[in-house]
């Protein structure tokens, strides 16, 4: 099943919007995406949003085990919906979700018309730093290898309270319902694979030059080193790239701070679409 959120019409006939969750969650994340996007549409223009689970989700199931698991695998799914539209599509991503989308990217540049990203967790990119990114990389190291050795002694618990306590801050796994606590301990052995993807990622900085396509970069004002970094050097790989602060959030602004973060999403692609009608 691959869930979709539809905005403006039942048709689904509107410029497509193809968001991409962070590790550990889900189609639901993007739910407020869908209804900002809808009160931007029209009669004569809407917006069709369009939100995939990745593997390790109750929805899509866990990854074959056929072969090592990459970043391309992931981004393979996003690629074939990307070839089935009519026109080209908006690709928004939040971290996990960023670096697949990323790669999906690089992979269709002249199938996306613009491209929103909230804390992208390209870890390849820090690898690639040398000295100026050895310790953030090292901070990813050190809670990648925390995770999995939770999910290899069969602690899941507290393997996903670790892992949404990194992301999330002190007090984060608490805060969240059973149910949710129940879903991330069922999805955490997916958590080891991501990482793996995310920093074993082959694509050199240099690659992401050729993507001079509009990018919105966003992080929180409290990021976490490896992804403030991250974030603070891809406007600078990337030839049309900006990058914008939001105030008071962390890395899970696209929930903590919903409102601030979905309408500076809606607003960059509307910025995309207008700018390509007046090219035409």
């Amino acid at each position: 099943m691959m869930p979709t959120i539809k905005t403006s019409n039942d048709e689904h006939t509107g410029a497509p919007v193809i968001a991409l969750h962070c590790s550990g969650a889900g189609a639901n994340q993007w739910r407020q995406l869908g209804e900002t996007l809808d009160a931007l549409s029209t009669d004569c223009a809407g917006y069709a949003l369009i939100a995939p689970e990745h593997y390790g989700c109750d929805s899509v199931g866990p990854w074959s085990g056929e072969r090592a698991f990459t970043l391309a695998d992931e981004a393979a799914r996003t690629i074939e919906i990307i070839d089935r539209q009519r026109g080209k599509v908006h690709l928004v991503g939040h971290s996990y979700g960023g670096g697949v989308a990323l790669r999906a990217a690089l992979e269709r540049p002249h199938g996306v018309a613009s491209i929103t990203l909230y804390e992208p967790s390209a870890f390849h990119l820090l690898k690639g730093m040398g000295a100026r990114g050895a310790a953030e990389f090292a901070e990813i190291l050190a809670i990648a290898a925390r995770t999995a050795e939770g999910v290899v002694a069969g602690d899941l618990r507290g393997a996903a309270r670790s892992f949404v306590e990194y992301w999330g801050g002190h007090g984060a796994w608490s805060a969240l319902r059973p149910s949710v606590q129940a879903m991330l301990t069922r999805w955490v052995p997916k958590a080891p694979l991501d990482f793996r993807a995310l920093i074993h990622e082959p694509t050199p900085a240099s690659a992401y030059a050729k993507l001079r396509i509009p990018t919105l970069v966003m992080r929180g004002e409290h990021a976490p080193a490896p992804t403030r970094l991250i974030a603070e050097t891809l406007p600078q790989l990337m030839p049309a790239a900006k990058l914008i602060v939001v105030p008071d959030a962390g890395h899970m602004g696209p929930l903590t701070h919903a409102c601030t973060v979905n309408a500076a999403i809606a607003g960059h692609i509307a910025d995309a679409v207008k700018a390509d009608d007046s090219a035409e």
